[in-house]
């Protein structure tokens, strides 16, 4: 299949275009990824969950940018779904961890799946260079993104 030129990406011309074309990025993945049901907070926080292992809904709320209030009814409903569990700290017997279950883990893990079987399609219908251009500007912009984190 031949692209016409008005198929074909251009390069970015500012911040702007920049922002926009990552906003897209970000509605398409998560539109494909439905396992679980999850709003988008649940399943961000499910992840930070999986990734960074059992934290205090204090710790989790800030991590999340939520109140706490917020955090201890989005761990009630996951903890409904059975996605998370609490589970006492074992180096302080009065506080309270929130942990991801094997369900939860394995939710996480089929979203992760659908995001990337989305993205290799997208991938898929590039040329190679294009696909050439994304497999080095997003491992260079990840960097820049935790270097700037240090």
């Amino acid at each position: 299949m031949q692209k016409r030129a008005s198929d074909v990406a251009r390069p970015l011309e500012t911040g702007d275009d920049l922002v926009l074309a990552v906003e897209q990025l970000v509605r398409f993945v998560r539109s494909r990824s439905t396992a679980g049901d999850l709003s988008g907070s649940a399943s961000s926080a499910l992840s930070r969950l999986v990734r960074e292992g059992p934290q205090s809904i204090t710790a989790l709320a800030r991590a999340e940018h939520a109140s706490q209030p917020n955090m201890t009814q989005l761990v009630t409903r996951l903890e409904k779904s059975r996605l998370v569990r609490r589970v006492p700290d074992s180096s302080d017997g009065r506080r309270v961890l929130v942990e991801s279950t094997d369900l939860g883990r394995d939710v996480i893990g089929q979203r992760r799946g659908q995001r990337s079987e989305a993205l290799q399609q997208l991938l898929d219908q590039m040329s190679e260079a294009e696909r050439d251009a994304v497999m080095v500007a997003l491992p260079a912009l990840a960097q820049a993104i935790r270097n700037s984190n240090r």
